[in-house]
């Protein structure tokens, strides 16, 4: 059984689905269909009967591709709010619900919430975009770049 710590959860065994490799730097493992594997394990965290950790509500806003900023937009708190959720693992019941609600709808399918959820991510991607000038022999140009891709 391999531990699979990877999608930041600490309860996580899988039996199969995986590939161990040594390599030049050591071991690695290669994760069969992880994006269903975390849909699977999504699902899961749904169902449990107690309150989300914090690790647990990170699971679920990546999960759905959300932001802080995203997830505090759809549950009408701040973003300072969430943060301090997925630090102290404290999730107020009402936010726990709603997230557990609106990863199930966007699962099942359900347009009108996949829409919310799209739309959010989108205006964040546009928020946090810069602007990267570049000068060359003709003059300046100007590109929008998202963040992240920045940083990659």
């Amino acid at each position: 059984m391999y531990h699979y710590t990877m999608c930041g959860l600490d309860n996580v065994w899988l039996e199969n689905g995986y590939t161990e490799k040594k390599t030049a730097y050591g071991n690695a493992v290669s994760i069969d269909a992880a994006e269903d594997l975390h849909r699977v394990i999504a699902l899961s965290v749904c169902g449990k009967p107690h309150r989300l950790t914090g690790k647990e509500f990170r699971f679920l806003r990546t999960t759905m591709n959300m932001s802080q900023g995203g997830i505090a937009k759809l549950l009408g708190v701040t973003e300072q709010s969430v943060s301090l959720w997925e630090r102290t693992g404290k999730v107020p019941k009402a936010p726990d619900t709603l997230t557990r609600l609106a990863f199930l709808a966007k699962h099942d399918g359900n347009a009108k919430i996949s829409s919310v959820i799209d739309r959010i991510n989108t205006v964040e991607r546009i928020c946090h975009q810069r602007i990267v000038a570049k000068e060359s022999a003709k003059g300046w140009t100007s590109k929008l770049k998202n963040e992240d891709a920045l940083t990659a």
